[in-house]
């Protein structure tokens, strides 16, 4: 039973993120139960999936039933396309659940592409007509699934894993980048990929800031409540910040940050507190006490999601 582990890209405006979720809804109209939309995993899903939200009868009631969405997600478009082109049930597995709004894809250190990495098992029957034969190629499989794949997503690479590969566990870092847009006006072209602001910022102060983030830390300041792991801890590889140039009728910065693994909102959060830096409502001497005090309210705000764009992984 071949594995293979597939590197994608993809704008994440439409998406509610990466993870699939089918949560339950409020009651509404009992003619849904007369006229059904299909179920998330029912034949013919896949054609249904752009709808960005998908309702189906649930609950029975007094006139009432429930509504079942299933929210658009990038793991459920991409689990889609993998059975549509291989004819075959797979569980796709993602290594990381990026959040809505943020945005996959970059280069890898070294060159190779980035962005987001899921893996799925085939047997393939040839008999039968399913899975992927590895004889077929990946380059084949590349063609064939962003064939069948929406717009917004890509798959920019697809090799051979070993039968035992998990995409999260063995993930060894992960790096994010942050963009930011300063300029008097806001952007119209990269308006969903970059965070407008029209103050100039400390750029040296911003980057001994970020400077002062590297290494093992207990990082609760800059976890959003609910980030439901026990423990915060983590190390961080590099945290650099960059003047881009100039973009548009004003200039980008780019936060970028590696390490060993993240928090909830962990990215947007230091992304936050190294713009309270370059606004002076922060120093970087502050940062030590920032993450000593391993208490939310001390670090700074949580910047929008479409700022922000996972852009590599790597595996040790």
């Amino acid at each position: 039973m071949p594995r293979y582990r597939l590197t994608i890209a993809y704008d994440g405006t439409e998406f509610h993120g990466w993870q699939k979720q089918e949560p339950l809804a409020a009651h509404v109209p009992a003619h849904l139960k007369t006229d059904p939309v299909a179920v998330p995993d029912a034949p013919g899903f896949g054609d249904l999936q752009t709808a960005g939200a998908l309702a189906v009868a649930d609950a029975p009631g007094s006139g009432d039933v429930g509504e079942r969405v299933a929210l658009r997600t990038v793991q459920h478009v991409v689990e889609d396309a993998v059975r549509k082109t291989i004819r075959e049930p797979i569980t796709l597995v993602g290594a990381s659940r990026t959040d809505a709004g943020v945005h996959a894809g970059g280069t890898a250190p070294g060159g190779e592409p980035g962005g987001q990495v899921c893996a799925f098992t085939t047997e393939p029957d040839e008999a039968r007509g399913v899975g992927w034969p590895l004889a077929r190629g990946l380059d084949a499989l590349c063609r064939a699934l962003n064939c069948t794949l929406p717009d917004d997503v890509k798959v920019l690479d697809a090799d051979l894993a070993h039968k035992d590969f998990d995409p999260i566990s063995m993930a060894a870092s992960k790096g994010y980048t942050y963009t930011l847009h300063i300029a008097r006006n806001r952007p119209l072209w990269e308006r969903r990929h970059v965070y407008h602001l029209w103050q100039e910022l400390d750029i040296a102060a911003m980057s001994q800031a970020g400077w002062r983030l590297i290494g093992e830390h207990d990082f609760a300041s800059f976890a959003a409540a609910g980030h439901g792991r026990q423990s915060t801890v983590r190390e961080i590889h590099d945290c650099t910040v960059t003047d881009l140039g100039a973009f548009e009728d004003g200039h980008r910065i780019r936060i970028a940050v590696s390490g060993n693994g993240f928090l909830y909102n962990m990215v947007r959060i230091i992304a936050g507190t190294l713009v309270d830096v370059g606004r002076g409502k922060l120093t970087p001497d502050d940062m030590p006490r920032i993450i000593e005090a391993r208490n939310r309210t001390k670090a700074g705000p949580t910047l929008p999601a479409h700022g922000l764009r996972l852009e590599w992984i790597r595996y040790a």
